[in-house]
């Protein structure tokens, strides 16, 4: 038996006006686009805002159905936009953000299971890393340099090979 280990660094900002001026630009308009959301269930909006390596910016909010689970999460609809927009371009950074209506928004949020393998498989498919830049409405900020560290092991197009 051989035992593995895997891990990943993260940077932690005290708040917003710690980061760069473009990360923290792309973070306004994650927190921003928060209130385009249609959460009328969870009330829990997110926002999530794309920087192309084109210099394009696009974003994408979580949108709810009552037919549940058959909403989709704003980083799949920041992805499925920018595919839809500028097929081989790649993306550089994501900031997400959410505004919870029912509580604080005030520390930084990870994406859910499905937005992980999503943005793995993005990754591998343009071969380039996404950035992350994760915070609530306030707080602390995370950075990740590749979106593929919050989904070890994951299954990609090469299990099926």
């Amino acid at each position: 038996m051989k035992k593995y280990q895997q891990q990943f660094e993260y940077d932690v900002y005290d708040d917003q006006t710690s980061l760069s001026a473009a990360d923290a630009a792309l973070l306004q308009i994650a927190r921003d686009v928060t209130q385009h959301a249609y959460a009328p269930y969870s009330h829990f909006r997110v926002g999530a805002a794309a920087r192309l390596v084109n210099g394009e910016t696009i974003t994408g909010t979580n949108q709810e159905n009552a037919s549940f689970p058959v909403g989709i999460c704003a980083e799949r609809v920041a992805l499925s936009t920018a595919s839809s927009l500028y097929p081989e371009v790649a993306i550089d950074t994501i900031a997400i953000s959410y505004h919870n209506l029912e509580g604080e928004s005030n520390k930084p949020i990870s994406p859910c299971g499905i937005c992980r393998q999503t943005l793995a498989e993005y990754e591998q498919r343009l071969h380039r890393p996404i950035r992350l830049v994760l915070g609530g409405l306030q707080g602390k900020v995370f950075v990740l340099q590749t979106a593929s560290h919050l989904l070890p092991l994951s299954f990609s197009s090469n299990d099926m090979g």
